[in-house]
């Protein structure tokens, strides 16, 4: 089974996340910022991710240190699910709607980590959540995993905005890591 149980403790914050790639999209999401814990059930419902995420960390400054760290180690949980990353697709891209949102992702398990991310977000904050760590989110996370992520975001809601890239991420995610036994490594380094 390709899943992983990863957990990192800082002074800031303390972080475990268990993933499953193969599941069926159950998650059971506490970071203490309630739509960052919607984002992410999201994100594992439709990448068919089950994902448990316990976070908790010193909001009392502000959500940055959370949010960052929560990216690391999910990334660093689909790196050690993925193994050698042999018999995967690789690639994997989604176009996901939401009202009058639209995020655009395309992703690349290539092992080298690296993010772009274009959104105008015009308000502060989505509840307790900040708009601006969505990119610091999707950077943490692509640099820990070692995939490439681009994204794109139009939309004139920002909650819209935001939940559209969750969810289009996981399903990016989910087409990259479906199994292929034709595939063998997807380089023609024959290692990624």
């Amino acid at each position: 089974m390709r899943t992983s149980s990863v957990s990192r403790q800082t002074r800031e914050t303390s972080i475990s996340v268990e993933l499953n790639l193969d599941g069926s999209g159950n998650s059971k999401i506490s970071t203490g910022i309630g739509f960052f814990d919607h984002m992410l059930a999201s994100f594992a419902r439709h990448g068919l991710f089950d994902l448990t995420i316990k976070a908790s960390g010193d909001l009392h400054v502000d959500d940055h240190h959370l949010v960052e760290d929560v990216g690391i180690v999910l990334g660093e949980a689909f790196n050690k699910a993925l193994g050698d990353k042999s018999k995967i697709e690789r690639f994997g891209h989604a176009l996901i709607p939401m009202d009058e949102a639209l995020s655009v992702i395309a992703v690349d398990i290539s092992g080298r980590g690296y993010s772009i991310f274009k959104a105008d977000f015009t308000c502060e904050k989505i509840g307790d959540y900040s708009t601006r760590m969505t990119r610091h989110f999707v950077d943490s996370f692509a640099r820990a995993a070692g995939i490439n992520v681009n994204v794109k975001i139009e939309g004139e809601d920002d909650h819209h905005m935001v939940e559209s890239m969750f969810k289009a991420l996981g399903v990016a995610l989910w087409m990259a890591t479906r199994k292929n036994e034709k595939r063998g490594v997807p380089s023609t380094k024959g290692m990624l």
